[in-house]
């Protein structure tokens, strides 16, 4: 059986500070199966998955090629109701149930609508929407083209106006499934740099999926390290290197070398 709930967060414990409260964010997956359909055998896809995360944390889950990172985010997500297990989403207070922002692979924007439009399509027409809408738009540097259709935006663009729809809904928990996948370096950097500004400037807790460790490494509060399907957490770990030095690509390449130098299975699927 699937239960999806709500905790109402408590508020954010300050930075440093060792948080005593439950934690916002409870996924346990006890089983997540497809079955077989033509040639295709049935397929188990997580099982004894179990990830909680506090208020306002950045969560990397890293894993190999195919092995349910995904589908697990779908799961949190609510778009797959058919698991066992439960999955508890943070709420902020005032609020009847959890907002989720989700940023897929692909931007995933309407080409029948305007950059603005796509933004305030989420909103609903809520009473400060236009002012969330302009204070996005000019975060991720896009008003300039907020009246433009998304197919006359370079592919760096619609990956910002992606990242600035999650936004704008004030998410209580942000999903990313390996948003910067297929850009050039130069591109998926400056994206990486521009969702944590937008991260520090509006604090939600993010789940974070990808298969690069650099980008983890640069992005992550902690970082989770998936086994082969069927899909289970391996390693949790804090990451050690501090934020001020994560734009020190050297120190970001020493701090991967030494994860992957570590014994056991988790690291050696990173290899």
């Amino acid at each position: 059986m699937a239960i999806i709930s709500a905790r109402t967060a408590d508020p954010a414990p300050s930075f440093g500070s060792k948080p005593d409260h439950p934690p916002d964010l409870v996924i346990e997956i006890d089983d997540k199966s497809f079955a077989a359909v033509g040639d295709a055998p049935a397929h188990r896809a997580v099982s004894g998955f179990r990830l909680t995360a506090r208020r306002g944390e950045f969560v990397a889950m890293v894993g190999p090629s195919g092995c349910g990172k995904t589908t697990t985010l779908n799961i949190v997500a609510g778009l797959d109701s058919d698991f066992q297990g439960n999955v508890t989403l943070p709420t902020a207070p005032g609020r009847a149930r959890p907002v989720l922002g989700y940023v897929f692979q692909n931007p995933r924007l309407l080409p029948w609508r305007t950059v603005h439009e796509n933004l305030a399509l989420v909103l609903n027409g809520e009473a400060d929407a236009e002012d969330r809408i302009v204070a996005l738009l000019e975060a991720m540097d896009l008003t300039g083209v907020r009246d433009q259709y998304p197919g006359r935006l370079s592919v760096g663009m619609q990956r910002r106006a992606a990242l600035a729809r999650a936004f704008v809904v004030k998410p209580d928990l942000l999903l990313m499934d390996e948003p910067f996948v297929s850009l050039d370096e130069q591109t998926a950097r400056r994206l990486r740099l521009l969702l944590l500004d937008l991260w520090h400037a509006r604090p939600t807790t993010v789940l974070f999926v990808t298969h690069n460790l650099r980008e983890a490494i640069q992005l992550a509060d902690r970082l989770v390290l998936l086994s082969a399907p069927p899909t289970r957490v391996l390693t949790d770990l804090v990451i050690g290197l501090p934020r001020s030095r994560r734009d020190d690509e050297a120190a970001v390449e020493e701090y991967r070398a030494e994860l992957l130098g570590r014994a056991g299975p988790a690291f050696e699927l990173l290899g």
